[in-house]
């Protein structure tokens, strides 16, 4: 009987489309690694290879990431290209364990967005618009970009803002800009994207915390003010 190539095989059960749709945990050690080599041989796919290697090392990763790439390369289909992609992976594995978690910042209030963001932003001399992108526990998850301005205003896409919220499964949005004039009256172009994003946040089931406006050791904040 022909032995399929993985590009023959149902995409649900190919390694790469199966992670991109399910997840990284969807897969098995082997399928996770025949990512990393990307091909097998002419007898055996990648996930085969893998699965016959993992196999001889008692299913372990730790086996794994100890075997020499010499012995690595004793495996019809593994070249030295791919031994050491293998073992690169593991010692990433061993390192990530021994790393600390990163600490998110908590984004709860409209002070520490402005304790956050006022040192990022104190010394532009033109306007900065920025996205802060929070879990369901409001912590960042990401900040970020969103628009440069004149001495005087900036220009916004809100489909940016809705659209990196989305993609980085954000629950929570805040935005901020500053006002190089150090002044943190709004201006109506303000009150226009703070409302413009506030219906966009409805429509996303976004929760919108706040817009700050940073100004010279001070801020303005829409949701203090009750304007949100």
């Amino acid at each position: 009987m022909t032995k399929l190539s993985i590009n023959e095989w149902s995409e649900d059960d190919r390694p790469r489309e199966k992670l991109a749709k399910l997840g990284p945990r969807a897969l098995s050690d082997a399928e996770l690694l025949a990512i990393l080599i990307g091909s097998g041989s002419a007898k055996e796919s990648a996930v085969d290879l893998m699965r016959r290697v993992m196999g001889d090392c008692n299913n372990n990763l730790n086996t794994l990431g100890r075997m020499p790439i010499a012995a690595l390369e004793k495996y019809h289909g593994m070249g030295p290209a791919k031994a050491i992609s293998i073992l690169a992976a593991c010692e990433l594995g061993r390192r990530r364990s021994l790393a600390d978690v990163e600490v998110r910042p908590i984004i709860d209030s409209a002070k520490s967005v402005y304790d956050y963001m006022y040192p990022k932003l104190q010394d532009f001399d033109v306007e900065e618009f920025h996205l802060l992108l929070l879990n369901q526990g409001m912590k960042l998850i990401k900040e970020m970009t969103i628009g440069h301005g004149g001495y005087t205003d900036v220009s916004v896409d809100i489909r940016v803002i809705m659209k990196n919220a989305l993609l980085n499964n954000a629950t929570v949005i805040a935005v901020c800009h500053n006002h190089p004039s150090g002044r943190v009256v709004p201006s109506r172009q303000d009150d226009k994207v703070t409302e413009t994003i506030g219906k966009a946040c409805q429509l996303f089931r976004l929760q919108f915390l706040d817009h700050i406006i940073i100004g010279d050791g001070k801020y303005y904040s829409y949701h203090d003010e009750g304007r949100l």
